[in-house]
């Protein structure tokens, strides 16, 4: 859960699964439920700020790029000013968003929200999310069913993910091979 937050590009490792089995497995006795919630959110709030952290050092080193191809001042303006109205609730949301959840506290450090309000938006957002991923696992994992097929529930719920993510990127390989780009119109 760390590193998922932390790296941007690991935005494909099974964090929302990885949730919802442990809290499987507290359902079942194997896990302390409360101990492995207090781990994951911990986990999540570190790699947050360790995020946020490495945006806002990137930050101030884009911006004496000024008009760059990379940079663009007045979207950083737009961008700054964005996060500090929307900031925490786009913090929150962006946990229930497996994509977004590695992008936004990047962001969040390069746009300059302020520390403070990121972090009382990080906390809650990460309390809300470890919470009530790992709970319903946990509620699941109470199911008689759920309990004699634990293993393959977990296979799938790890493989699943994996397998949507290879054949989207395949898919956007071969489509894009097919189309043959459009002609301007005169």
């Amino acid at each position: 859960i760390f590193f998922y937050s932390v790296l941007v590009v690991m935005f494909f490792l099974p964090d929302d699964s990885l949730l919802f089995v442990v809290g499987a497995l507290c359902g079942v006795g194997l896990l302390n439920y409360p101990l492995s919630v207090a781990l994951l959110w911990a986990a999540a709030v570190a790699g947050n700020q360790t995020n946020y952290t490495i945006g806002r050092h990137i930050g101030p080193r884009v911006f004496q790029w000024e008009q760059s191809r990379w940079f663009n001042k007045a979207a950083f303006l737009k961008a700054h000013d964005f996060y500090e109205r929307y900031g925490g609730i786009t913090l929150v949301a962006a946990r229930f968003m497996p994509f977004l959840r590695t992008f936004a506290p990047f962001v969040a450090g390069v746009a300059a929200m302020t520390r403070s309000r990121f972090t009382f938006y990080d906390v809650t957002g990460g309390a809300l999310w470890a919470g009530s991923v790992t709970m319903a696992g946990y509620l699941f994992g109470n199911v008689p069913w759920v309990k004699q097929n634990l293993s393959n529930i977990i296979w799938a719920m790890i493989l699943i993910p994996g397998l949507v993510i290879i054949a989207g990127a395949l898919k956007a390989k071969f489509t894009g091979k097919r189309q043959s780009p459009v002609p301007p119109q005169p």
